[in-house]
Formats: structure tokens, sequence, C-alpha cells
């Protein structure tokens, strides 16, 4: 309790901390992922204003609301993709983007290959889609 965490630790026990607040927030995150959402609408569900909810919310993530949105996204669709792994367009709209170019684009970047060569490469896949993969 006197720890470098012990701030943290006395915040979990508190019912109407920041924390709790925040812990609200990710449960509405995961369980809403694949809807829009304004940021303005989830710090008003946790009770706090924009700027203190964004400040909490990236102190407690080390991200913004909807970097941790798209997190959530991503993973989602890797599961998919595992099982579903000639369905890109289909599994990107599943988890929430309209968008298949944006979809791929951010797979990408989070991924390091396209949803397609990642499928492959986690179906432990050959030819010459896998053998290309880093």
């Amino acid at each position: 309790m006197t720890g470098e965490q012990g701030d943290v630790i006395r915040q979990l026990g508190l019912a109407d901390s920041s924390l709790t607040h925040i812990r609200r927030a990710v449960r509405w995150i995961r369980e809403n992922y694949t809807r829009p959402f304004r940021v303005e609408e989830v710090a008003q569900l946790s009770g706090m204003s924009v700027s203190a909810f964004h400040r909490n919310f990236q102190a407690v993530t080390a991200m913004s609301p909807i970097q941790f949105q798209k997190q959530i996204r991503l993973q989602a669709a890797r599961l998919l993709l595992a099982n579903r792994p000639n369905d890109i367009t289909g599994v990107g709209q599943r988890v929430g983007y309209d968008s298949p170019s944006q979809f791929s684009r951010e797979y990408r970047r989070q991924f390091g290959a396209p949803p397609s060569l990642d499928a492959v490469r986690m179906r432990g896949g050959a030819g010459p889609a896998a053998a290309a993969l880093p």
C-alpha cells in the first residue's frame, strides 16, 4: 500500500474512484467495440468530463479510447481470421469496419502483414504467400 503502486491499489478499493470509472468505460468499449462511438458519450457513461476521461483513460490503458477500440477490433478480427481465412471483407465488417481498405491498412500496421497473408501464416500454411512473410 505504501509502495510505488500504492495509489493505484487504494483507488481500486474506492467505489467512486477514477479507476472505477475507467473500468466501466473499458467494459462498455469491449462490449460495444463493433459500433462507432463518440468519446464524449463514453465519458458521460463513465461520469467524467471529457478531459478527465481522456487523461485517466490514457493513464490506465496507455492509449486513447479510440486506439483501445481499434486494438480490440483487430484482435477480434485476427481470431476470426484463424477460422475464416478467405472472408477478409466479412471479418472486417463483423468487427466494425465499414471500409475494407481501412481494415486491411490498420490490420497490416498492427500485425505486420495484410489480413490474407497473416491468416495463412496463423494457419501454418505453406506456399508462395507464406514463404514471402518475414
